[in-house]
């Protein structure tokens, strides 16, 4: 098949039935006929040459050539959209806009409290809402415009999504300042020996540390394990434990928590955190502007 042969409002019927999986909704999105997006698709099939979706009681399942065509296809779409629509001005000091922001419990600890200083001056009505990026399922919340951005390590955005690096920054032993190693040089053998609060941090790449730590043959003592970094500063502030956490967050929680910081005696590799935005919103002003403000706020120069 010639990309010349593919009329693109067969891919628009493809790409809703991707986030829709029932025929019923998509004809009713798009303002059609039950049969003519049941036409559509098969006109899809015979032209590309594959089932592209499988009826299911949970509804249309995607075959996995529609899977992977889908990411391509979304980003297309969304790019002929923006190059389609007039272009729009945003004006922070003076909108209402609320925007929603994925991040984990790390990002809403370094990132909001300068953010929010700067909306404050530069953006008065601007509201902010987050969402952790382990509650929701962040590609279908990026398509659909309930979130705006996404910034972290997040390996499973790397394909099909726009992104910018914000910076890397490395990983860190974090205990409080009484600490017996507080004094002193920390090696492997002290670290192996100290015991260890570890954050099971699934849904972002952080959770690789740990499994880094067992390929590299490096035991820890873990006497407790938690959910998420937010209570790790309370945890060490009061016992003996040891985390492993990333620089700008332990940067954070020094001063109010009484912490000392100590590179890391293990090679670990850096983490690199990215904002990530879906190719539908590429052009929109608002989403643009607020992404640049992040880069402008916390890029590594």
């Amino acid at each position: 098949m010639t990309p010349e042969r593919l009329d693109l409002n067969l891919l628009d019927v493809f790409n809703h039935l991707l986030q829709e999986r029932r025929v019923s909704r998509v004809a009713l999105k798009l303002g059609v006929s039950q049969p003519a997006v049941s036409n559509a698709l098969a006109r899809l099939r015979k032209l590309l040459g594959d089932e592209l979706f499988v009826r299911t009681p949970a509804g249309m399942v995607p075959t996995p050539y529609a899977e992977k065509l889908g990411h391509t296809v979304g980003q297309a779409l969304g790019l002929i959209r923006t190059a389609l629509q007039e272009p729009r001005h945003f004006e922070p000091a003076t909108s209402e806009r609320t925007f929603t922001v994925g991040m984990s419990d790390i990002g809403e600890i370094y990132f909001l409290p300068r953010l929010l200083a700067h909306l404050r001056k530069a953006a008065p009505g601007v509201r902010l809402s987050t969402v952790r990026d382990t509650a929701v399922q962040l590609k279908d919340e990026l398509a659909q415009g309930r979130l705006d951005l996404a910034i972290g390590l997040l390996p499973e955005l790397q394909a099909g999504f726009f992104q910018q690096r914000l910076f890397t920054q490395r990983y860190v032993c974090l205990f409080r300042q009484g600490h017996k190693l507080a004094g002193g040089p920390l090696g492997l053998k002290e670290f192996s020996a100290a015991e260890h609060v570890v954050v099971v941090s699934s849904g972002t790449g952080h959770h690789e540390v740990d499994e880094l730590l067992q390929a590299l043959g490096i035991a820890r003592d873990v006497r407790l394990s938690v959910p998420h970094f937010v209570a790790i500063g309370h945890i060490l502030q009061t016992s003996e434990l040891m985390a492993t956490v990333p620089e700008r967050l332990a940067q954070c929680m020094t001063e109010p928590f009484g912490l000392h910081i100590a590179p890391h005696p293990a090679p670990l590799p850096e983490a690199a955190i990215h904002a990530f935005w879906h190719a539908r919103f590429h052009g929109d002003a608002a989403n643009q502007w607020l992404r640049g403000l992040f880069f402008e706020l916390f890029a590594q120069g």
